[in-house]
């Protein structure tokens, strides 16, 4: 699954539009968003981290890295 469909997920679920999180992250942030921008990032798959963040923090989720431990042998 990509970065868009999981977004739309995590909107669908909390019953949110893109319009109303794009609203929520210029309050939060200061920076100014809105539902075209938020939707190109989403489809030229440009969306930073700090702004995934932030998105995870308004719908309440956490972003949760793992690392598979790489083995090289002989």
């Amino acid at each position: 699954m990509d970065l868009k469909e999981e977004v739309k997920l995590m909107l669908a679920s909390k019953s949110m539009t893109l319009t109303k999180l794009a609203e929520k992250m210029s309050e939060l942030s200061g920076k100014k968003y809105s539902q075209s921008l938020l939707s190109h990032k989403l489809a030229k798959d440009s969306l930073r981290y700090t702004e995934m963040k932030l998105i995870c923090k308004i719908l309440g989720y956490r972003i949760y890295i793992d690392f598979e431990e790489i083995r090289l042998g002989c």
